[in-house]
């Protein structure tokens, strides 16, 4: 193997660690203000996701988020227990699943909506650089070819 290709290698990895390190952080500085909210914190995203506008169907909430199926229905079964979703068939479309609010989640909104302020500022980064990690991120997690074909 030459030089180049072991720093590849190396940068990948690296990029690698960089974010499961990053992604884990990021949940553990969640927890404190999500743990009395009885949110975990992939609750949390659908229920910011959420408080954007419901009804929303299953399919795209799981597409917003970047969730499968398999993935957000047991996060929304658990939602809808801990009394915070209910989850409807559309009577247009027996196919489709239905999330809306209820008056659990919706008194819980702000506190809901002040964790980001908490978040960001424990972060120590301003605005503008919040602004290009989170651009870079998106980048790469939706590189501008999956954004073409979701266009189309």
């Amino acid at each position: 193997m030459s030089a180049g290709t072991d720093q590849q290698h190396s940068v990948a990895m690296q990029i690698s660690f960089a974010l499961y390190g990053a992604a884990g952080r990021i949940a553990r500085m969640h927890k404190p203000f999500l743990d009395p909210l009885g949110l975990t914190f992939p609750q949390y995203l659908v229920m910011l996701e959420l408080y954007a506008g419901t009804p929303r169907s299953v399919g795209d909430l799981g597409h917003t988020l970047g969730m499968d199926t398999g993935t957000i229905t047991p996060l929304l079964k658990r939602l809808q227990s801990a009394g915070m979703i209910t989850r409807t068939r559309d009577p247009e479309d027996e196919r489709r699943v239905l999330i809306e609010l209820t008056p659990a989640s919706s008194a819980i909104r702000n506190e809901v909506w002040s964790v980001t302020a908490k978040i960001e500022s424990a972060c120590r980064m301003d605005d503008a650089a919040l602004a290009a990690l989170r651009d870079t991120l998106q980048n790469f997690a939706h590189p501008a070819n999956e954004q073409e074909k979701e266009k189309s």
